[in-house]
């Protein structure tokens, strides 16, 4: 199914949105409670599955819905649909603070594979389905980096990611990075984990005992504030002092 041809815009700076314009009979879909607003004649309608194979029996809705699950997200997607006369626009926010990118998927090599909470709205025929690490380790030890989503089409998708966006280009090299900071990388990319270094580095060094390890040729996209460090700092309990009398994020807050 060829994706529908979205116009949109990215509005904001530290807390992003995107507005997108729909011709009549057009379709967006998106994650349940992402929408921020919408004009009049546009028409939502919550969904099991991604509506990228109109043919799909129930079964296979089923499967692709709980699949979803697996990811943690709602068993839904919502399909919103221009119902009226010329443009309309609705528009679509992340949960928290940080950055959208947009995602032209047919420059891309027609899929990318994104951290499981990363997507936001894609247009109608965008495939989105869950993928798995092929590498044991990051089973066990890679957090946020073991169940990963796989965007597939030939439009434009979006996808979140907290605090500022790094794009890389890697030409047959290596990059390691904290596993909650990966948002995106090309299929091209070889995705593991492997161990943050010696026993003392791995148990005193403040960086986690593994790291994600990205080799080859592809574009990756990296996160500076993923959601778990955000609630780190904003937590009253383990992490809101990180050092011995320097106040955490909340407690700064508190007393300003």
């Amino acid at each position: 199914m060829q994706s529908h041809e979205i116009d949109y815009k990215i509005l904001g700076h530290d807390v992003q949105l995107v507005e997108v314009e729909l011709d009549p009979g057009e379709t967006v879909i998106a994650e349940a409670g992402a929408m921020l607003y919408m004009e009049d004649g546009i028409e939502f309608t919550a969904r099991m599955g991604d509506g990228s194979n109109p043919n799909a029996g129930f079964f296979d809705k089923l499967l692709s819905a709980g699949s979803r699950l697996i990811t943690g997200e709602s068993l839904f997607l919502t399909h919103f649909t221009n119902q009226g006369w010329g443009k309309k626009h609705v528009a679509f926010a992340a949960p928290y603070p940080g950055t959208i990118i947009p995602m032209n998927l047919a420059a891309l090599g027609g899929q990318i594979i994104v951290q499981r909470d990363a997507f936001l709205c894609a247009a109608m025929g965008t495939k989105i389905s869950i993928t798995f690490s092929k590498k044991l380790g990051a089973g066990f030890f890679g957090g946020e980096g073991f169940i990963l989503q796989k965007l597939q089409g030939d439009g434009n998708a979006f996808v979140h990611a907290g605090g500022t966006v790094i794009e890389r280009q890697l030409n047959n090299e290596t990059l390691r990075v904290d596993t909650g900071c990966i948002v995106g990388f090309e299929p091209s990319i070889e995705y593991s984990i492997e161990q943050a270094g010696g026993l003392r580095s791995m148990v005193f060094g403040g960086e986690g005992i593994f790291l994600a390890t990205l080799r080859g040729t592809g574009k990756v996209w990296l996160q500076s504030m993923p959601i778990r460090k955000l609630i780190r700092e904003l937590s009253p309990v383990g992490g809101n002092t990180r050092k011995e009398g320097r106040p955490g994020l909340l407690d700064s807050l508190l007393e300003s």
